[in-house]
């Protein structure tokens, strides 16, 4: 005889069975999470709120996260990008400039500026009505010489590094190695003759020091040769003069009985003048010809 089935075991038409309970929820005695009720069967009030407050979200609040997850991957870049922009400009403003300049440009002058040093600031004013060009100041640093060369500045400061201020701006920085104990001391005279031009178009510009020449192209800074002191010698760069497109200088010796031809040097713009050299040209690159010196 059948058993009569109880009120539990009953099903609608259409119904499939309910699976098994979890078991390690019936060995625990906690109810698990259990899957979703089969169709047909009526829900329980809590369900049908959640599924009212997220309509076409299965699981309710929690189905909302992955797309949370993918607006927030998405709004992260767009939130950077917004954010750099002002940084960057705040760093800008707050960068300290290179090796300390001050450049305060008063003015802008179509025609020739003259520049000058006073106490601490090297300032150009207009050749024509005497305006005030611009000032070029370095905080704990005193310019020593101050060589103008057609629209240049060449500046010698007191901690060995040379400038040049041009069309408003400063251009280039040098520094003078191991310069600055001599600079300072009585021997360096104040740096006078340390700027020297080696040409009269100031195309190239010879920084002495009495243990070598170095000369630079006045348009970019570019160091084009170097000439060492002799051994047991030392330049004098007070001790120089320019003749006929060639710059001579004092070479003193410890030696008495060093030559005084050995004491004195011959350069110009391509280098030291000797007999049948053949220097590099000192033009910038993409200029056309590069000149070499005539045979002496």
């Amino acid at each position: 005889m059948a058993a009569t089935p109880t009120p539990a075991d009953e099903l609608t038409p259409g119904d499939a069975p309910r699976p098994a309970p979890d078991t390690a929820a019936a060995r625990t005695g906690s109810p698990g999470p259990g899957p979703d009720p089969a169709p047909g069967f009526r829900r329980g009030p809590s369900e049908w709120r959640a599924r009212l407050r997220w309509p076409g979200l299965r699981n309710g609040p929690s189905g909302r996260r992955p797309r949370l997850r993918r607006l927030a991957r998405l709004a992260a870049p767009l939130l950077l990008a917004l954010l750099t922009v002002p940084l960057a400009t705040a760093a800008h403003h707050v960068r300290p400039a290179p090796y300390g300049d001050r450049f305060t440009l008063h003015a802008r002058v179509e025609g020739d500026s003259v520049p000058y040093v006073t106490g601490r600031a090297v300032r150009a004013r207009d050749a024509d009505n005497g305006r005030a060009h611009w000032t070029y100041t370095r905080p704990g640093r005193r310019p020593l010489a101050l060589l103008p060369a057609r629209g240049h500045a060449l500046v010698l400061w007191d901690d060995g590094l040379v400038t040049d201020t041009a069309r408003g701006a400063v251009r280039w920085h040098r520094a003078i190695p191991a310069s600055a104990p001599w600079l300072a001391s009585p021997a360096a005279r104040g740096g006078t003759g340390v700027l020297r031009l080696l040409d009269p178009a100031a195309r190239m510009l010879a920084v002495v020091t009495p243990q070598r020449v170095a000369a630079y192209r006045v348009a970019d800074g570019d160091l084009r040769w170097t000439l060492p002191a002799r051994e047991g010698c030392a330049f004098d760069p007070a001790r120089s003069v320019r003749r006929h497109g060639v710059l001579l200088i004092a070479q003193p010796c410890r030696a008495g009985a060093t030559p005084w031809t050995a004491q004195l040097v011959a350069v110009d713009g391509l280098g030291r003048v000797t007999p049948r050299r053949t220097p590099l040209g000192n033009e910038l690159p993409g200029s056309a010809g590069k000149p070499v010196a005539r045979p002496r």
